[in-house]
């Protein structure tokens, strides 16, 4: 006699949600390609305002372009997170599905930071070429802090992005309710992105606090979200 079908585990579940997502940007490249050029046009206009006769600008400046531009651009696909399910009330769907509504909501945030990432990654090649930022060991260090605030940054948003599914002016009300709640993480990011940038005297234990500081953000955050996101998309 057969064996019944075991139901997918929690991470199984969450990468499959994560992996539908994937494979529909990939095949659209929708959001990312609006992402990637609204992250690139910021650093270009802040490259025009402070690159001035050659002059290369501090480290603290060349660090909030790049979280400003990642904030921007990041804000985009995480309106954008919940809008598939949206049309047809997908949404009803999903959730009446045998999946945890846990892994659901870790695969919304795995998609996110994916798509986030690889914005990023373009954002901080530029930010090298037109900044003449460091690109030596410190690129690693900059790029375990962009992580660490994608994650976090992405978790807070994923649960915003869900309880505003139906609502009116979902964009505008998005960045309104997200902005002040990331406020932590962008001044940790760009704070230990400006001591690593800096070429005479790089703060590495200062960077170092900065990116245990994100990691518990994270933490924080993704759990709180975990347990918020059934109540939020369930209406409870």
């Amino acid at each position: 006699m057969a064996e019944p079908a075991r139901e997918p585990g929690f991470l199984r579940q969450a990468l499959r949600v994560a992996a539908k997502d994937l494979r529909i940007e990939w095949r659209s490249r929708e959001v990312l390609a609006t992402m990637t050029f609204l992250a690139v046009v910021i650093v270009l206009i802040f490259s025009f305002a402070f690159v001035v006769e050659g002059a290369r600008p501090p480290a603290p400046v060349v660090a909030g372009i790049l979280w400003i531009a990642v904030v921007v651009s990041g804000t985009v696909a995480l309106s954008r997170a919940f809008d598939r399910e949206r049309e047809g009330e997908v949404i009803r769907s999903l959730l009446l599905s045998p999946a945890f509504r846990g892994a659901i909501y870790l695969g919304k945030l795995a998609a996110t930071v994916c798509l986030m990432l690889v914005t990023e990654t373009v954002l901080t090649a530029l930010c090298v070429l037109l900044f003449a930022a460091r690109a030596d060991e410190m690129l690693a260090r900059v790029g375990l802090l962009l992580v660490l605030g994608t994650i976090g940054f992405a978790a807070v948003g994923c649960i915003f992005s869900a309880a505003l599914l139906r609502a009116r002016g979902r964009d505008a009300l998005l960045a309104t309710l997200l902005y002040p709640i990331i406020v932590p993480i962008v001044i940790a990011g760009a704070r230990g992105t400006a001591q690593l940038l800096d070429v005479a005297s790089p703060d590495l234990e200062g960077a170092r606090f900065w990116t245990q500081f994100l990691f518990a953000l994270d933490i924080l955050f993704v759990t709180a979200g975990l347990w918020a996101f059934e109540p939020v998309v369930g209406g409870d």
